[in-house]
């Protein structure tokens, strides 16, 4: 008979059991295994640390609209979007990506200080300081924002400002760095002296939004639409100014019926739902805007001319302050992108230019409707392209 004892070895009548880790068949395999799973686990995590590194970094930017260009930048330039849609809402906001920057942007009355869920910390402040009542709104946003600043809560600042129309800005000149401030980067409307393509850059009035003037996406009807009207001028005739000239011209040379005109003798800041019907279907129906100075040669007819495909006819002439002149003073900013315009600079001219428009083909007028289109959409693209290069290079060229 044969006894066989299971699990023990027999000494003396006692069973000696086998402890687990005394022996292991398989043992070498396993560490071998386990090796090669650690080499290929580590190779795995450099893999991805490599795809991390190469991949592009992001970095993150919110914006203040606490002006009306501020929809401009957002919804024209940057072509970003806004929640809620309704236009009067308190509170507006909306995310998108440009370059390597996602912005955020907020905006509207409910948008106060304090208040703002700053989650980041590099920040484009936007501001009106066209008259002195704005002046001194904006810049107690700028006293907060310079709070924001000396707490660490904010490292970097950029401003787009509405400048005054005589290009006296000297409201913002202690909070730029350059003079011991903590505004890095200003973008600047009208041709300021102080711009330098470095710290300061020029940047465009763009369409009236505080009208609430759209955002126009061309069609096919826009571009080749017969336009029964030469030009249009809907607009404030100031008393001893070029409009009066203006006025007189088309009236001594017989082209009223040939545009549409309404002139009125005081400035209305807001338009009724009709009257921003009529001025729409102004533009739509016209094959020129006529665009005379007014407190400064840039004005927000230029821009919303353009968005119509309506070539601006511009008063090329300069206006009384402190803006900076020059060969290509004034709208150096609009000529430096080759704006497809007619610039005159006397209304006397007038006659002869629209003399000129009665000679052309209809497919002559569609061609060049088309090319201010594209014209406008590459300036746009062209300025969201700089507003973005411009912060990255600034807020995080060492990142």
């Amino acid at each position: 008979m044969c006894i066989v004892f299971v699990g023990g070895v027999r000494d003396g009548g006692a069973v000696a059991p086998f402890l687990a880790g005394d022996w292991n068949p398989w043992e070498d395999e396993q560490v071998d295994y386990n090796s090669a799973l650690t080499k290929k686990r580590e190779a795995f995590k450099q893999h991805l640390d490599r795809i991390d590194k190469n991949k592009p970094k992001r970095y993150r930017v919110q914006i203040w609209g606490k002006a009306a260009i501020g929809i401009y930048l957002w919804e024209h330039i940057l072509e970003g979007p806004l929640n809620p849609t309704d236009k009067i809402a308190q509170w507006r906001e909306g995310e998108l990506q440009s370059g390597k920057i996602d912005f955020s942007f907020y905006t509207g009355p409910a948008v106060v200080q304090g208040h703002v869920p700053l989650d980041m910390h590099s920040l484009v402040l936007v501001l009106n300081g066209r008259e002195q009542q704005k002046v001194s709104y904006s810049t107690r946003w700028l006293e907060h924002v310079q709070s924001l600043v000396q707490s660490h809560t904010v490292s970097h600042v950029a401003v787009v400002l509405l400048g005054n129309e005589h290009c006296n800005n000297n409201f913002i000149a202690p909070y730029l760095k350059r003079n011991g401030g903590f505004v890095e980067l200003l973008f600047l409307v009208y041709d300021s002296p102080w711009v330098n393509d470095k710290d300061v850059f020029q940047w465009p009035l763009g369409v009236a939004t505080y009208r609430q003037f759209p955002m126009i996406r061309p069609n096919a009807q826009l571009i080749t639409s017969n336009r029964p009207y030469l030009c249009n001028f809907l607009g404030t005739v100031y008393k001893n100014s070029s409009r009066e000239t203006l006025m007189q011209v088309l009236k001594q040379s017989g082209l009223e019926k040939e545009c549409i005109t309404t002139a009125r003798d005081k400035w209305l800041p807001q338009e009724t739902a009709d009257s921003l019907r009529r001025y729409q279907t102004a533009l739509a129906e016209s094959e020129l805007t006529l665009c005379p100075v007014g407190v400064n040669t840039e004005c927000y007819r230029i821009y919303e001319a353009c968005s119509y495909g309506s070539v601006p006819v511009v008063e090329d002439v300069l206006t009384p302050g402190t803006c900076a002149a020059g060969p290509s003073s004034p709208l150096r900013l609009l000529k430096a992108a080759g704006a497809p315009f007619i610039f005159i600079s006397d209304w006397k001219e007038l006659p002869a230019i629209l003399e000129r428009e009665r000679g052309m083909s209809q497919e002559q007028r569609v061609d060049r409707r088309r090319r201010l289109l594209e014209w406008y959409a590459s300036f746009r693209q062209q300025m969201k392209e700089r507003f973005t290069e411009v912060i990255e290079e600034t807020f995080f060229k060492s990142g």
